[in-house]
């Protein structure tokens, strides 16, 4: 039986409890199954075939969802699209062999338009059909170059969730089209808990306000949330902005964090404020899921991911991963695995014993006359500084040093920046070795963060 069959069984035994929370009502798992019904129904009225690739343009809704498992039980290949990937849907259609786009317009109504089949079908696309296995596409986000199309198939990537028992109410943060947006729903969902997505008008905050922290704060009030996973880059703005101290979080019992290094000043102001809240860190990358991991007591930096369905190994500092949810492979690049499954990540790590702390991208590393410099590590030192909203750290090709430090910091008040720079630079050599002090600083009004709430680190 597929893992699809058993959860839809699980929804019928669970009809009465609560499922999905939104600012519009609340859906029992016996409303999700009617409402896979009738996408079910709607499916076979437009001839989507199982195998076919299908866009899902939208965000988190009690209907993207339902459509997704309906989907899934259908044994199609889901290549999920947020409103923000939307300046380059075309592109995506394309590197994804897509054959029907269904675009949730909201308020219950959708289109749903075919694409011309492709001639050719990708070996990858063929095994998940030739198995009769749902799947999912997922491009990743690098700043440069063209996007990968990672194949994941559902079976494998679903496999964790199974042992997933603990009912939480959690928060949807991360987004619709993320890796780690579709673990928490999908984690939620198989544990029998409740899941409430960020789509919402603030009363104050003008649109579009949906992932604003009075928003987030709002919604963990109103629907005493449990969970809230996220990025470091929005719970930094969130203290900032102070407006959990406008909200009652007290029903907060978990943080999960991940798609970026933790700032350490960060992390020790939210372990102060937020006392009875569990902060665990995630890892995870597109191509390899979200594996199951355990933070260190007392210091949330370090995890340990080996078990059963993980492992995990440093080769000349950078980490390998080994997992049982990790990607068939890309459509647009070559495999990336080794004979025997390793997967190199790319994220240079500390060791201790079992446990490993994320250093940063090896990418993103700057070598400054022969000396590696950590953007992450530059980072913490600047956040420390009185008032800086946010930093970006990367290098700039030097004729001499071959790379130097450069930052971006954005401000939470306005300050001469001619002062601001000398006063700043000042503070980092009394933290930092001289290398490592930023020879460029700009200061800049624009967010540092992108769409996904992670920091940019780019030149320009």
């Amino acid at each position: 039986m597929m893992l699809i069959d058993n959860l839809l069984s699980q929804f019928a035994d669970d009809s009465d409890n609560e499922a999905i929370i939104s600012d519009d009502g609340s859906y029992c798992y016996g409303d999700i199954l009617k409402s896979i019904h009738h996408w079910q129904h709607i499916l076979r009225k437009h001839d989507i075939q199982s195998g076919n690739v299908v866009a899902l343009i939208g965000d988190y809704s009690a209907e993207s969802i339902c459509l997704i498992l309906a989907l899934i039980q259908n044994k199609n290949i889901i290549l999920p699209a947020s409103t923000v990937a939307m300046e380059n849907i075309s592109r995506y259609l394309t590197i994804t062999q897509a054959q029907t786009v269904i675009n949730l317009t909201g308020d219950g109504e959708y289109t749903i338009s075919k694409i011309k089949a492709h001639p050719e079908e990708h070996e990858l696309l063929k095994t998940l059909i030739d198995k009769g296995h749902s799947g999912f596409i997922l491009l990743t986000s690098g700043s440069t170059g063209e996007p990968k199309a990672v194949v994941h198939d559902f079976e494998r990537l679903a496999l964790k969730y199974r042992k997933a028992t603990k009912r939480y109410r959690t928060l949807c943060f991360l987004l619709f089209d993320h890796i780690a947006g579709i673990d928490t729903y999908f984690y939620s969902l198989f544990s029998g808990g409740a899941v409430a997505f960020p789509l919402v008008k603030h009363p104050v905050v003008k649109q579009p306000a949906t992932r604003h922290p009075a928003t987030i704060c709002r919604l963990i009030e109103k629907h005493q949330l449990e969970v809230l996973s996220t990025s470091p880059s929005f719970l930094n703005l969130m203290l900032i902005s102070e407006e959990h101290e406008n909200y009652n979080l007290d029903s907060l019992k978990i943080m999960t964090f991940g798609s970026e290094k933790m700032p350490e000043v960060l992390l020790e102001k939210l372990t102060g404020l937020f006392k009875n809240v569990k902060l665990i860190q995630k890892y995870g990358t597109t191509e390899l899921g979200s594996p199951a991991s355990v933070s260190k007591e007392g210091d949330t930096s370090w995890i340990k991911m080996d078990s059963d369905a993980v492992k995990t190994k440093i080769i000349d500092g950078i980490l390998h991963v080994k997992t049982h949810s990790a990607m068939l492979g890309y459509l647009n690049a070559p495999n990336p695995f080794t004979e025997d499954g390793w997967f190199n990540t790319g994220d240079s790590v500390l060791e201790d014993g079992e446990y490993i702390k994320i250093l940063g991208r090896q990418s993103d590393i700057i070598n400054v006359g022969g000396e590696k410099v950590y953007p992450a590590e530059i980072e913490n030192v600047i956040m420390e500084f009185d008032n800086v909203l946010e930093v970006s750290v990367f290098g700039e090709d030097n004729a001499i040093l071959g790379e130097m430090v450069c930052a971006k910091v954005r401000l939470t008040n306005e300050e001469p920046t001619k002062e601001f720079r000398a006063k700043l630079k000042s503070y980092c050599f009394t933290k930092l070795d001289r290398f490592k002090v930023p020879a460029k600083i700009m200061v800049v009004s624009e967010t540092l963060h992108n769409s996904r709430f992670k920091i940019s680190r780019r030149g320009s």
